[in-house]
């Protein structure tokens, strides 16, 4: 006879789950099901580790912004993404690996960078970067890789630019972060990836120190090193975080965004036919809602006992709020599944919640205003090349997307101006 501590055992499912085979946009049927039928739930993960799985919008919010839950990756129960992504986080910490005061101290550093009115004054730089990318475009070949010609360089130009980063280094820097945020990357391939990159910046810095320019490194170098706050190698692994996450998760948006609307023709059709800037704003908000690129779960470990939902979580348990599925929860939000442009979505969980929401999202938000409101306007017919059966999609990342995007368009009907 099989007790019931076996029975839960043998029933737990296994996380991440895939797609449906035709339906890349959507969460995994198996995550629906867990929300409409045991909402908070064990899981079983790759190191065979069963975290508790929270599905719905509302539990995620209150655990997220819950101070007994935490982010601290080196805490006994914390529930990894895989072997290699642990690997990185123990080897090279940051402050979205921490829990306050440190994280506060840390992140305050850099939070002005990404304060709202100094991502505003950015917007005619990032426009120009988005028409020049464009004209680029329009000037070369078709069909064209929008990942390679588009969606990577816009992030990775501004990143660049705040950073003080020179982007003539974007292959080595890319080809580092892919093997960072994908999951499937060996340990020791990890370690190299993150020593290499942390290497590279910690150069840098040294010359910014030398030779300070008008960039967030040469502020921090002198702010923080000089002083010592931060020691030369610490900023290098704070510099990595912010380079890696400052064009990774935006490129992921602008092609599978793009994607999404070229599925979903009437919703295209009204953002190209627009200038106005609420609906623009409205776009990238839903958006993010619908697509929720971060597809593994937010990972946390609980510091004390919790009860949420008639369910107790203990002290050590491994929790993942799976934001992708608590985005297209009913209860929050009607027609969950439905791409709708005009909806009001700015409560989505697309950038976490609490004290550990994403540091970038001002200036995600920002880029991809430009590039919506642009890209589909400046080019009417864009679409898309073969089936969207035939599109790599990144079921392999810590970050949802696409790694190509072939499309073509008219050479007629083009927009001349921006």
């Amino acid at each position: 006879m099989t007790n019931t501590t076996d029975q839960a055992l043998v029933d737990t499912p296994d996380y991440p789950m895939p797609r449906a085979a035709g339906c890349p946009f959507d969460p995994p049927p198996a995550l629906r099901a867990l929300q409409a039928q045991a909402p908070i739930t064990r899981v079983r993960l790759w190191d065979g580790s069963t975290p508790w799985l929270v599905t719905r919008y509302a539990d995620q919010r209150a655990l997220l912004a819950d101070p007994r839950i935490s982010s601290d990756t080196t805490a006994p129960g914390y529930p990894h993404i895989s072997a290699g992504v642990r690997e990185r986080r123990t080897q090279a910490r940051t402050f979205i690996s921490m829990d306050d005061p440190e994280h506060a101290r840390l992140r305050r550093m850099v939070t002005a960078t990404f304060a709202i009115k100094r991502v505003e004054a950015l917007r005619p730089a990032i426009q120009r970067i988005v028409d020049d990318l464009i004209d680029q475009m329009l000037a070369g070949p078709t069909p064209v890789d929008l990942v390679q010609a588009f969606a990577l360089p816009v992030p990775s130009l501004v990143i660049c630019h705040l950073l003080g980063v020179p982007y003539a280094d974007h292959d080595f820097f890319q080809r580092n972060s892919k093997l960072l945020i994908n999951r499937d990357t060996p340990p020791e391939v990890s370690r190299q990836a993150q020593a290499t990159l942390t290497d590279y910046l910690d150069r840098l810095i040294t010359d910014k120190l030398a030779h300070p320019a008008d960039d967030l490194l040469s502020r921090l170098a002198h702010e923080q090193v000089r002083t010592g706050e931060l020691t030369q190698r610490e900023l290098a692994v704070v510099a990595s975080l912010l380079l890696v996450a400052g064009h990774e998760t935006t490129a992921n948006m602008i092609a599978l965004g793009t994607l999404a609307l070229l599925q979903h023709p009437d919703q295209l059709a009204a953002l190209r036919a627009t200038t106005d800037p609420a609906l623009i704003r409205s776009t990238v908000e839903e958006l993010l809602r619908y697509l929720t690129i971060v597809h593994s779960g937010r990972r946390r470990v609980a510091l004390a006992d919790i009860e949420i939902d008639d369910q107790l979580i203990h002290a050590g348990d491994g929790v993942i709020l799976a934001t992708e599925v608590g985005n297209r929860d009913e209860q929050a939000f009607a027609d969950p599944d439905a791409l709708d442009l005009h909806r009001d979505a700015r409560a989505h969980v697309a950038f976490g919640f609490g004290v550990h929401q994403c540091l970038g999202q001002p200036l995600a938000r920002v880029e991809l205003q430009v590039v919506y409101g642009t890209l589909y306007r400046r080019i009417p017919t864009l679409r898309l090349v073969g089936d969207v059966a035939d599109i790599p999609f990144k079921h392999d990342g810590a970050v949802y997307g696409v790694y190509e995007l072939p499309v073509t368009w008219s050479t007629t009907h083009l927009s001349e101006t921006a």
